[in-house]
């Protein structure tokens, strides 16, 4: 249980009541395979039947009416899950830069061809430049733009000189406000403004890449602990970018809820280090393919990727078999990666099978995010978000990326049938 989650849990509700799509429908998938959640027994020959945008009934074909009027989609030779959750994106690149100004098309599209194609039906952005996800949120929830649920902690913390190095000619060129905070109030000030605001959490930069001569810049372990509290004292996760060791210490000494990467510089972690994570309660979403993606486009040498993709998967395996929480993420939007076979492969490699890559595309975040009794699994009186799969996750992974309908609120939002998004 996250330490928030009561709070969470007693507004989730209310989250579902606005976050459910302005034209939420009736739709059966009738004679797939369901999987109502990772440890419960698939449903062969199955029906999903949504109604007014929930899940009415689940279970065997027979055993399900399919009332008059109702969109039918045939699911023989399909699987079904409930909607993915990508907790780690960047609505960042155009054309996520002042939705307002942009045509509704152009977002649908942007939206459909980088998440929805995936099966994401709720995407965390984990930050962005100040206001742009909460504008693009209410053009999906109003109709306007067709999309998944999307939360957000909008403008990010860094520590004080340390606006990360790979962002500094974006922040000149959008003329945006500082993500440095230099003092407690300072800190507090901002946090409590960006929840009344409509923040979903925030983002703290414990080890902000900063470059030579230092090379990461930590956070001051106050200025952290500060922030954090004011997010739980919002009801609000709080994610940290970690880095290194040093990070990694702020980030737990401060009572952050989720790491939003894992941290090649920090070294193996051993099961000591995964039980304390798991005592905090920390989550870990490990973003393996941008450790892959960003050392390619540099032009690391096959051994360097090698040696850091092995960090990586280490740590992202130790927490696993330690029990720790995984949450799915990929940080797309900054990297310019959306296809996510490789992600389901390298989580493989680090030894999560299909069960535990689907809890964390599903019961796990929803779980984490206070949305556990709504949203992440199959069930009656849940959120009509489905994932529809050409083919079975326990066959291999990768299924998971292999997506043949995206549904939210029962409206379809992504359809193979009827779209060719480039990957």
């Amino acid at each position: 249980m996250s330490k928030i989650a009561p709070k969470l849990c007693a507004a989730g509700a209310l989250l579902l009541s606005f976050a459910m799509p302005a034209a939420a429908q009736d739709l059966a998938v009738v004679g797939a395979r369901v999987y109502p959640a990772p440890d419960a027994t698939p449903i062969d020959d199955a029906t999903v039947l949504i109604r007014d945008g929930r899940i009415a009934a689940v279970g065997p074909r027979k055993g399900v009416k399919v009332p008059r009027g109702v969109q039918v989609v045939d699911g023989r030779g399909a699987s079904v899950t409930a909607g993915f959750w990508n907790s780690h994106v960047h609505l960042i690149a155009p054309p996520f830069h002042r939705p307002d100004d942009q045509p509704a098309e152009a977002l649908t599209n942007a939206l459909r061809d980088r998440f929805t194609r995936w099966g994401f039906t709720t995407l965390f952005d984990i930050a962005s430049l100040p206001g742009d996800v909460r504008a693009l949120r209410q053009r999906v929830e109003r109709g306007d733009v067709v999309g998944p649920q999307l939360l957000t902690v909008d403008l990010p913390f860094f520590p004080e000189r340390g606006t990360p190095i790979y962002v500094r000619e974006l922040w000149a060129q959008t003329k945006s406000p500082s993500g440095e905070v230099a003092t407690v109030e300072q800190a507090r000030s901002r946090a409590a403004a960006q929840f009344e605001a409509g923040a979903d959490g925030v983002k703290l930069f414990t080890g902000a890449i900063v470059g030579p001569p230092q090379g990461v810049l930590p956070m001051s372990k106050e200025i952290a602990h500060a922030i954090v509290e004011v997010a739980h004292a919002h009801g609000k996760p709080a994610f940290a970018h970690p880095t290194d060791e040093a990070g990694l210490e702020v980030a737990v000494d401060s009572g952050v809820d989720v790491l939003a990467h894992t941290a090649p510089d920090a070294g193996e972690w051993s099961p000591a280090l995964v039980a304390r994570l798991k005592a905090a309660n920390v989550a870990l979403v490990p973003t393996l393919t941008l450790f892959d993606s960003e050392l390619r486009r540099e032009g690391a040498p096959e051994a360097v990727v090698q040696r850091f993709i092995g960090a990586v998967t280490q740590q992202t395996g130790a927490m696993s078999r330690g029990g720790g929480q995984i949450l799915f993420g990929t940080d797309a939007g900054y990297i310019e990666v959306y296809d996510t076979h490789l992600e389901y492969r390298l989580m493989s490699a680090a030894g999560l099978d299909w069960r535990q890559i689907l809890a964390s595309l599903t019961t796990a975040p929803a779980q984490r995010f206070g949305q556990g009794a709504q949203r992440g699994r199959v069930a009656e009186g849940f959120a009509g978000d489905l994932v529809i799969l050409r083919t079975d996750p326990q066959a291999s992974t990768e299924a998971f990326a292999d997506v043949r309908m995206t549904v939210r609120g029962g409206r379809v939002i992504y359809d193979s049938a009827a779209a060719s998004p480039q990957r």
